[in-house]
Order: C-alpha cells, then sequence, then structure tokens
C-alpha cells in the first residue's frame, strides 16, 4: 500500500461549500497587500451584508484603492478571498498534489505530509493573531464554536476536510491548527496491495467474512476499507456509521449516517452508538463503523452476533496481536466482562487486516492479516494468516490453514 492512498482534496471555502484554487505560493501581490486593506475590505462587505464573491471583493478593494488596474485588483483579489473565507496562507498547500495533513505549529511552524514524512514548509503568519483568526474561521464555517470558553474543536469542514485546531494556553507556543484532507479517489485493491493479497482481500469481502482494519494513525485504514467495500456485490446495501464521514467506496448502494458533537447548551448530541442502533432498523447487508473508539464496540459486536454478516471498521493498533485487548478496553468501560467481550469478539469478528508504516512517514503497506480464534483459555487471539513482505509477498503464516478451512470463497494460493 503506498503512501498515495491518501491525497489532497477541494481546499477553498466559499458559497456553498469548498472550491479547488490552483496550487502555489502565494503571488508577488501578497507582499503588497498591507494587513489595514484587508481589515477594510473585510469591514466594507460586512457593513454592506455581500457575500464575498470575487466582484464584490473587486469592488470593495476599488473603493479602497481606486487607482489599482484590472490585472492587480483580480490578483489581490484572490489574495483576499483567501483571507477572507478560504485557508489563507494554506490554501496553496492544500492543493499539492499528495498532501495529506496539513499542521500549524504557531504562526512560525507549518508541516506537511505528502507521503513522504512530515516536512517543514516555509509558510509563515503575520503573527498568533492570524493563525487564531482562520482557526476561528474555519470552526465557525463548520458550525462549531472556538474561543478562551472552548479553546479546542474537532469538525469536518464542507469538502471533507478534518479541522482540529486547540487555542492558547491549551498549546503553549500557540494556536495549533490540524487539517486532514479526504482522498481524491477511491483506489482499488489492486492499487493499494499487489498480486495474491489482493485476490485475498477480495476473497475475505465476497465470503462476507467479519473484519477490522487495524494499524497507527496515518497508515491508510480508512483508504483501505473504502476500497475493500467497494468490492462488495453491488445488490448489497451498505450502512456507513462515521463520526466524521471519510469513507467514499465505489458502491451504488451506500447510506451515511454522521455522528453530531453537542450544542452550546450540551443538547443534541448524537454518539456513534446511537447511530450504530438506528442502523441496525434500516436493514443493512453490512454494517461499517468508520472508527471503532468507544462505547459503539458494544453495539457493533452485538449486531454482527446477530445475523448482520460482513460487518467491518477500523480500530487503532500498534499490532494485531493487541487488538483483542485494545477491543476488551472499550467494551469493558462500556460495562461487559471480560469474559463476555471474548465470547462476542470470537462469534462476531474473523478476520484482522493490519497496516504498518515505513518508519520516517515512507510508504503504507499491508502487514498482516490475522485470524481471531480462542485459545484453550477461552480469550480470544490474533493468529497471523497471511504475512506480507516489505516488497508486497503474500506469504502463509501459521493460521493459513485454519483460515482456509473458514472462508467459504477459495483463496488465492501463496507459496
Amino acid at each position: 500500500m503506498t503512501s498515495r492512498a491518501r491525497g489532497g482534496a477541494e481546499v477553498m471555502a466559499g458559497e456553498g461549500g469548498m472550491m479547488t484554487r490552483p496550487a502555489g505560493d502565494r503571488t508577488a501581490a501578497q507582499a503588497a497587500v498591507p494587513p489595514e486593506l484587508v481589515e477594510a475590505v473585510r469591514v466594507r462587505l460586512s457593513r454592506a451584508g455581500a457575500p464575498p464573491t470575487a466582484a464584490q471583493v473587486a469592488a470593495a478593494l476599488r473603493a479602497e484603492r481606486a487607482v489599482l488596474g484590472d490585472a492587480e485588483v483580480l490578483a489581490i483579489g484572490r489574495i483576499l478571498r483567501a483571507d477572507l473565507v478560504g485557508a489563507g496562507p494554506l490554501e496553496g498547500l492544500l492543493a499539492l498534489p499528495g498532501v495529506t495533513d496539513v499542521l500549524v505549529n504557531g504562526p512560525r511552524e507549518v508541516w506537511i505530509d505528502d507521503g513522504s514524512g512530515l516536512r517543514k514548509t516555509d509558510v509563515t503568519f503575520s503573527g498568533e493573531e492570524e493563525v487564531r483568526r482562520l482557526a476561528q474561521r474555519l470552526a465557525a464555517t463548520a458550525g462549531r464554536r472556538l474561543d478562551d470558553a472552548c479553546p479546542y474543536v474537532d469538525a469536518r469542514l464542507a469538502g471533507g476536510i478534518r479541522l482540529h485546531a486547540v487555542l492558547p494556553p491549551i498549546a503553549r507556543d500557540g494556536t495549533c491548527l490540524s487539517l486532514r484532507l479526504p482522498p481524491r479517489r477511491t483506489f482499488t485493491v489492486e492499487e493499494l496491495v499487489p498480486g495474491a493479497g489482493a485476490e485475498l482481500l477480495r476473497a475475505i469481502v465476497a465470503a462476507r467474512m467479519a473484519f477490522l482494519v487495524t494499524g497507527g494513525t496515518g497508515t491508510g485504514k480508512t483508504t483501505l476499507l473504502a476500497s475493500m467495500l467497494s468490492c462488495a456485490d453491488p445488490g448489497e446495501r451498505l450502512l456507513l456509521v462515521e463520526d466524521s464521514a471519510e469513507l467514499n467506496p465505489r458502491h451504488p448502494h451506500v447510506v451515511r449516517l454522521e455522528a453530531r458533537p453537542p450544542n452550546l447548551e450540551g443538547a443534541g448530541g448524537i454518539t456513534l452508538r446511537d447511530l450504530v442502533r438506528q442502523a441496525l432498523r434500516m436493514r443493512p447487508d453490512r454494517l461499517v463503523v468508520g472508527e471503532v473508539r468507544g462505547a459503539e464496540v458494544v453495539d457493533l459486536l452485538s449486531a454482527l452476533n446477530t445475523g448482520h454478516e460482513g460487518g467491518c471498521g477500523t480500530l487503532h493498533a500498534n499490532n494485531p496481536a493487541d487488538v483483542p485487548a485494545r477491543l476488551e478496553a472499550l467494551a469493558c468501560a462500556a460495562g461487559l466482562s471480560r469474559e463476555a467481550v471474548h465470547s462476542q469478539i470470537a462469534a462476531a469478528l474473523d478476520v484482522v487486516v493490519h497496516l504498518v508504516r515505513a518508519p520516517g512517514g515512507g510508504p503504507r503497506r499491508v502487514a498482516e492479516v490475522c485470524l481471531l480464534e480462542r485459545d484453550p483459555s477461552g480469550f480470544v487471539t490474533a493468529r497471523p494468516s497471511v504475512i506480507f513482505t516489505p516488497e508486497g509477498r503474500a506469504v502463509p503464516g501459521p493460521a493459513f490453514g485454519a483460515l482456509r478451512d473458514r472462508c467459504p470463497v477459495p483463496l488465492p494460493c501463496l507459496t
């Protein structure tokens, strides 16, 4: 699975959503735009109640600086529009091919991950106030509050960009801003996993085995899960339950449910656990939880034990052997006993597909496919069925025969 598994997306917030703008650094005209001009245009548009369209920004500029020529007005108008309703200095970074994350650590540090690990850019802000204003404006476009009383926010922007921001004094060195971009497109399994590995993953989906895609942060769990769901039978109905909508499988029948945070009064929140329960009443052929990380694991395991085959989701885990313990911790916190949790896991889940990323932000890849089985003590363990070399070759593991026996669909021959 290569580092291109996640890519950039639309970047500029405008009327009705995020608008695409060509990549690149700000033009030379940026340096000639004094901060007071930006503020004057912002005030003029606010007083007029005018939408920040290119025409309105250009008109406001002409009213402030009548001597500007057409080309200069258009160039400065693009910059001002980015400052007023776009991503400001980050806009060009968000549009770069292959960028998956843009991270701001205060006004002087902006980092990106473009598949080769994190690297610092030469983009900077004029000061802490500019970073704070950008973070608050982006949060407002998502309908969220970000101020001293609520100094952090986690939200999804129009276009699918995931926003997280933390204000001082929680962030000691200045406002921290994290933007994670969704994939530009849905990849096929063959693009992510070579040869027999792709056949194996297709067989797991075709056999309607229940599985979890696991791995650390940024290993491509969501991307691989979307590609595997794209392999599901077109006649199946997929119910996707997510905290923040990121899955985009290429499938003709997909229903998406997205969690909602509480309002300023602490009311109106809809949790993943609420959505899992509702999804069970919507006649799902496959129940998919985008990220299992809380009490919803109890309802998911219960659903997979009541005839809902082929369910799946993602889970953060350091390695496949830790998956049963991770599920145990989540389910026990929700009220189940340890014995009950392992009984549910053994009956509900079949396979773990584990992803890793090379040190230093290198390529992402599938590392193991493990079978979940009870050991003599009655607790579930993850036994390696297929091990993938760094070159992508699939090698049979100790539990390959058991996986072949459990899977009703023929598995590829591995050597």
